[in-house]
């Protein structure tokens, strides 16, 4: 078999949380489990790639745009969409915070409730 990804991750103080923003936002269901320090989601129709969420309770969210000195970011999530407005008003109504600093058209970064950066997109931005 080759390798393919299996999930990304984000570290967060509450995973359970991060995890039901995010379904909420992508649409993706939890994956059952007994371990509340690791949520994993999958879209419905598709077992991988998923998005998991660690514990991590000293959690530091970068800085963005990023500046020397500062938390890094270590990766981000990117979400296609077919309606940047309408997506970034629901995002926004999910508890999302949309970044001052924002890199062009098609694109508009923001944060989810841990701080995070993600970016919303229209397919060619």
């Amino acid at each position: 078999m080759a390798a393919s990804l299996g999930a990304f991750v984000l570290g967060t103080p509450d995973p359970r949380r991060l995890a039901g923003f995010y379904a909420q936002l992508l649409g993706w269901v939890e994956v059952e489990g007994a371990d509340p320090s690791f949520v994993r989601l999958r879209a419905p129709e598709r077992e991988r790639p998923g998005l998991s969420f660690q514990l991590e309770p000293d959690h530091e969210p970068p800085v963005w745009p990023p500046r020397p000195g500062t938390q890094q970011i270590q990766g981000h999530v990117d979400v296609l969409v077919d309606d940047l407005e309408t997506e970034v008003a629901r995002a926004l109504a999910l508890g999302a915070t949309r970044e001052e600093h924002q890199p062009g058209d098609g694109v508009v970064v923001l944060r989810d409730p841990d701080g995070h950066p993600f970016c919303l997109f229209l397919e060619g931005s």
